[in-house]
């Protein structure tokens, strides 16, 4: 795995130098204790983190990650697991991480079906590749985590589904916009060149992924068994997983209900979020730095667009406590499906219109409105995938 390699021998290394020195009559050391059901090593620097774990008793398990689309955030984000990330070496092989193990798909293919004790997909299903490669991971698995808010809910590659289908995303991008269309008029002015699926070359056909119509969520094209939210997850939050992953591998912990989605918590961010609320009513609209910012009142409260009101808790409200809006990464609670309609009612509903003074008029709601400027982009930034109206809609349903 090379540089991976050398992390986890490092790691060794320095828990072995740390170790206290042995009298030579002492006898061998035994081999290191497995966490508990109930908890890990006392007094361990990191919570969980379980120095010396050593490799299962029945071996290793295996381990895939991919990367469909998405920014990457996530695969770097298991780096956030500091020294957990020690245990991962001890109890598992990693197959297949393309940012930084050289698997390659042939080598996937080639083993058994279900060999692979988990899979973290990261990123949605934006083209062929992407498809082809988590139905191939889902087959040579147990178990599929949907890791991140792009694989949980489409993320943002997802709102290229307002803006049309494959074609249009592509002409725009390579013909339309100012770098491209200089490009294409000073060299290509009879005929802009657009990427290919397939070309013939020399050496012989040089093929690229197909870009669908439409950005879908992992589970919309794969049987998921968990899924793990965030943009990227919080360190908190990649913890509770390789908790439980280390339980169930080394002391039989069943694993949670198939479908659970780890890390979330059975509120919204508003309650977790520690900052007070007076549910004032909404004037005006304004981005973080317009405003001096009230270290201890709601954000909603001071005319900032806030989503935690239909966004699930569970992150710790690390924005909002920095003074930052929550974007609703962690996608909605359970009892919301249209987690961009819910905060949009949410919104309206602190709107300056009461049943005894119906003084807000529709060019007061356009105003306001008027300062939000990209609404779509900012109610769906990550769920897009799941929202009810998936995709851009023309005038008569074509």
């Amino acid at each position: 795995m090379g540089f991976f390699d050398k992390i986890f021998k490092k790691g060794k290394k320095a828990e072995k130098e740390a170790a206290p020195a042995k009298k030579k009559a002492a006898p061998a050391a035994a081999p290191a204790a497995a966490p508990s059901a109930g908890g890990y090593v006392a007094n361990s620097p990191i919570e969980g983190y379980v120095p010396g774990l050593g490799a299962p008793a029945n071996g290793k398990i295996k381990i895939a990650l991919y990367w469909a689309a998405a920014c990457g955030g996530c695969d770097v984000s298991i780096l956030d697991s500091d020294e957990k990330v020690l245990n991962i070496g001890a109890m598992a092989d990693i197959v297949m991480w393309p940012i930084a193990a050289d698997g390659k798909e042939k080598d996937i293919e080639a083993m058994e079906d279900g060999s692979i004790t988990v899979s973290l997909i990261n990123g949605a299903v934006r083209n062929s590749e992407n498809e082809h490669m988590v139905k191939l991971l889902r087959k040579k698995s147990k178990l599929v985590i949907a890791y991140g808010t792009c694989a949980c809910f489409g993320g943002t590659p997802a709102l290229a589904n307002l803006v049309g289908d494959g074609k249009e995303i592509l002409d725009y991008v390579y013909d339309k916009t100012p770098s491209s269309a200089d490009f294409q008029a000073a060299y290509h002015k009879d005929k802009p060149v657009i990427p290919q699926t397939s070309t013939q070359v020399p050496e012989g056909e040089v093929t690229l992924p197909v870009l669908y119509d439409t950005v879908k969520s992992l589970d919309q094209v794969i049987d998921v068994d968990y899924s793990v939210p965030g943009c990227p997850p919080t360190q908190e939050t990649i913890g509770k997983l390789l908790n439980a992953l280390v339980d169930f591998v080394y002391n039989g912990v069943p694993l949670p209900p198939k479908g659970t989605m780890i890390g979330v918590e059975d509120k919204t961010l508003c309650d977790e979020c520690p900052r007070h609320k007076e549910n004032r009513r909404i004037e005006a609209i304004y981005e973080p730095y317009q405003v001096n910012v009230d270290p201890d009142l709601c954000l909603l409260d001071q005319g900032i667009l806030c989503l935690g009101a239909a966004t699930v808790a569970g992150c710790g409200a690390k924005c909002t406590i920095v003074g930052q809006p929550c974007r609703g990464c962690y996608g909605p609670t359970k009892a919301v499906q249209e987690q961009g309609a819910s905060i949009f009612t949410a919104i309206a509903s602190l709107y300056p219109v009461l049943d005894d003074d119906p003084t807000c008029g529709e060019d007061k709601i356009a105003d306001v409105m008027s300062n939000i400027k990209d609404p779509l982009g900012y109610f769906y930034a990550f769920t897009m995938s799941k929202a009810l109206i998936k995709s851009k809609v023309k005038e008569g349903g074509q």
